[in-house]
């Protein structure tokens, strides 16, 4: 059974101020396995309404799934290189991802979750961001 769960997604491109980012929202986090997860609905504000975030958080691997009208899975693995596709409603791009830093600290009652990663979408020129997710679960 899941925990009822504020949780805000804070996104920051380094060299681009005006990209800031924060989304705040209720979800659910629960525990399965060795994994914490926490699921979401994106809205209008992110340009995402229609879809599904999963954040599938392990001790030293962190994932951000959507579903929906935007399908994509991020991987995120301290000093590891990813590729994926990632599907929008304007067509598949490949999206990749290299880590530099990623910070876990969760635990059953939430916890934060720190990236820096670059992240280059279709071949363009990597941008370097920061991906900060601080979940609150409380008891239903």
């Amino acid at each position: 059974m899941g925990k009822k769960a504020i949780i805000s997604v804070g996104s920051k491109q380094i060299g681009n101020e005006d990209e800031a980012i924060e989304v705040v929202t209720q979800g659910e986090f629960y525990e399965k396995g060795n994994c914490y997860y926490a699921v979401y609905q994106e809205t209008a504000l992110s340009g995402m309404d229609g879809t599904t975030t999963t954040l599938k958080i392990k001790p030293d691997e962190f994932s951000l799934i959507r579903m929906g009208t935007t399908n994509a899975k991020m991987e995120f693995k301290n000093k590891k290189k990813n590729i994926s596709m990632y599907d929008t409603p304007y067509g598949t791009l490949e999206l990749l991802i290299e880590t530099n830093k990623l910070d876990i600290n969760i635990n059953k009652d939430g916890g934060k979750v720190s990236i820096d990663y670059n992240m280059s979408l279709g071949g363009q020129k990597p941008l370097k961001t920061i991906l900060s997710i601080d979940i609150k679960a409380k008891e239903i």
